[in-house]
């Protein structure tokens, strides 16, 4: 028998995927809902760090004297629309603040 005889009777020996119905399944939990939330959660989590970042930032410049009386009004006003749409997605998620919250390590938890 020459060798490639061998490893090609070696691959039909495998067990075919039927033999194994439940695998898939197990491994990849695929309910649309879960996978939905699970998404979600994970973009808000990165939209409400980066929402605390710009936020600290915008803090850090103002009482820094670097921007404009409307520069100022107009972060304000976008910072607090970010926070509402975020709150409402939360309902729509069912998602909590703990549900976003992350430990930054040395920096401490995202969500304080």
């Amino acid at each position: 028998m020459s060798e490639r005889s061998k490893v090609l009777g070696d691959a039909t020996r495998l067990p075919a995927v039927d033999a194994f119905p439940d695998v898939l399944s197990r491994r990849i939990d695929a309910d649309p809902e879960r996978v939905e939330r699970g998404l979600a959660q994970l973009v808000l989590t990165v939209v409400e760090l980066l929402r605390q970042l710009m936020e600290r930032q915008a803090l850090r410049r103002i009482e820094g004297g670097s921007l404009t009386d409307d520069q100022v009004e107009r972060l304000g006003l976008s910072l607090m629309r970010l926070e509402q749409r975020m709150e409402e997605l939360k309902v729509e998620f069912e998602l909590a603040d703990a549900d976003l919250n992350l430990n930054l390590g040395p920096l401490g938890d995202l969500v304080e």
